[in-house]
């Protein structure tokens, strides 16, 4: 019996090594570099171009996180219809991605703890921030993947004029 618990615990630890993830900045920089059209690196901060969409990531290594950002507009020009309808998005449609509002900017967020994160995660992310940003307006989604319920109001929100911000 010892030893089939020996054998249990150290069955589980191996398989808790293999599926612990060591992001680091240096393999954070690499997949923003082959994810964007242009990059401008100030390690732990990223500003990448992606199709004319600006992104941000900021990663965090001593606290174990990161995010990845991208402005969609000034938030003070969002009827309450959008802003309704960003929200009801942040529960259906819109994923690992969220709407959020800081500085009177509307963004496109992904947050996540910085370590934990696998590359496949990382690609992924910096999809759903990008279609979060395109499809803000029409679809508010992020994939392809919805979860079901209410969706949107029943009247569709007007499209909002998208700028893409110079300075952030």
């Amino acid at each position: 019996m010892k030893k089939f618990i020996a054998f249990l615990i150290l069955t589980m630890s191996i398989s808790f090594s293999i599926q612990a993830q060591d992001m680091t900045l240096s393999k954070l920089e690499k997949i923003f570099e082959n994810a964007s059209d242009s990059i401008v690196s100030q390690k732990p901060q990223w500003r990448f171009l992606i199709k004319n969409i600006p992104f941000i990531a900021i990663a965090d290594s001593t606290h174990n996180r990161m995010r990845i950002i991208s402005p969609i507009g000034e938030s003070d020009k969002l009827n309450e219809e959008l802003k309704t309808a960003s929200l009801m998005a942040n529960f259906h449609t819109a994923l690992d991605v969220k709407y959020a509002i800081s500085d009177n900017i509307l963004w496109s967020v992904f947050i996540h703890p910085l370590k934990e994160l696998t590359e496949d995660q990382v690609y992924d992310a910096v999809s759903q921030v990008y279609y979060a940003h395109v499809n803000f307006g029409t679809t508010f989604s992020s994939t392809s993947l919805v979860f079901p319920g209410n969706r949107r109001p029943q009247k569709k929100p007007k499209k909002v004029e998208k700028k893409i911000l110079k300075k952030i």
